[in-house]
């Protein structure tokens, strides 16, 4: 048995189909995987996502720390409620996890994976050394995650007046706390939405209250399809130790500037710039039928060989999609091995639908 989130029970009475994620029991879906992901694109749904580590940052040198700690840089967080998407890197360059960082009254809020919880946790104490900084691990909260382009309005109709009225205040990227909320208008499907946080015991009443207002619940296999048309990667498929940022589509999140801020892993990216970057993530699309999947060899004629991280069947482009890392050379065209027969692939950039628009 693993670990459960305080709606494991909602889950179940919902009919849920539960796997192991991380350790974590979650729902993969509710009925039909493709139905929650359409469902996502064209209106909203709500997704439970409690497993996901919060970790609270403060201290008086808690922004050297984070600037110590992460390739992006803090300072970019221009006051309470500003928000950035960062990579925590090892001494190598390699990804240690990916996170988004709020700027709070009190200090910072790191969100990070949950599978990578003991990992990163071990990691960030290990990097505290002198630095007068407080991690306050927050087990007591739970998180939902509401996504869609009707996500927001419909939220807005169905909290307390001043949490509405931050709801329609919040730009993108952008969270902040009412009471012992915190509303974020961040998500990992490519569509508009709100990510809260709130106190576990008061998740399942307002769960129940969103699935009462017609706002379906979607499980792990539609988040997972939903994230990869918008191309943001997995933690332990697309991004892990062994990967540079600079060969994951990620480059924009690291602050060069200032020149003088040492970042762990800066050395060695700088390093890897310098000698010229070899690999590259792109997105490839199958226009044959076939199903593209991890791990799946990628050749490109004249260039050499690549390899998928991630890929299914796209229900919005009815089509097989994958992200895939390939020789930086890599042009429009490259061929994949399913089953030991050769396909021809379409190369694209990385993101093939935001905003429920077909960018390929």
């Amino acid at each position: 048995m693993g670990q459960r989130t305080p709606l494991y029970d909602l889950h179940l009475a919902l009919g849920a189909k539960m796997v192991d994620f991380g350790g974590w029991d979650m729902p993969l879906h509710y009925g039909s995987q493709v139905e929650e992901h359409h469902q996502v694109r064209r209106d909203c749904g709500v997704f439970d996502v409690s497993h996901m580590t919060v970790i609270d940052i403060s201290g008086h040198q808690a922004r050297e720390w984070l600037q110590y700690l992460l390739a992006n840089d803090v300072d970019r967080l221009h006051g309470c409620g500003h928000a950035l998407y960062s990579a925590m890197l090892n001494e190598q360059g390699g990804v240690v996890d990916d996170m988004i960082v709020y700027r709070t009254e009190d200090g910072y809020r790191l969100v990070v994976n949950a599978a990578t919880r003991d990992q990163d946790i071990a990691w960030m104490q290990a990097q505290l050394g002198s630095y007068q900084v407080l991690m306050h691990e927050r087990p007591d909260l739970a998180m939902l995650a509401i996504q869609g382009p009707q996500a927001r309005h419909k939220i807005a109709e169905l909290v307390t007046q001043s949490r509405g009225v931050l709801i329609h205040q919040l730009k993108p990227f952008e969270g902040r706390a009412d009471g012992d909320w915190f509303i974020a208008r961040t998500g990992y499907t490519g569509e508009d939405g709100l990510e809260i946080v709130l106190p576990a015991d008061q998740a399942p009443g307002f769960f129940n209250d969103l699935v009462g207002a017609g706002i379906s619940p979607i499980g792990l296999g539609a988040r997972d399809t939903l994230r990869l048309e918008a191309g943001m990667n997995l933690y332990g498929q697309d991004i892990h130790l062994n990967v540079s940022p600079l060969a994951a589509n990620m480059a924009w999140s690291i602050a060069w500037e200032p020149a003088g801020r040492d970042f762990i892993g800066r050395a060695a990216l700088e390093a890897e710039r310098a000698a010229g970057v070899q690999l590259k993530l792109v997105g490839l699309v199958l226009e044959e039928r076939g199903v593209l999947r991890a791990h799946q060899v990628v050749r490109i004629a004249d260039v050499g060989e690549g390899e998928i991280t991630s890929g299914s069947f796209s229900p919005t482009l009815s089509k097989s999609i994958a992200l895939a890392r390939v020789p930086m050379a890599t042009a429009d065209r490259a061929e994949v091995e399913i089953r030991g027969k050769w396909y021809p692939v379409r190369v694209v950039k990385p993101t093939f639908v935001r905003h429920g628009k077909t960018l390929i």
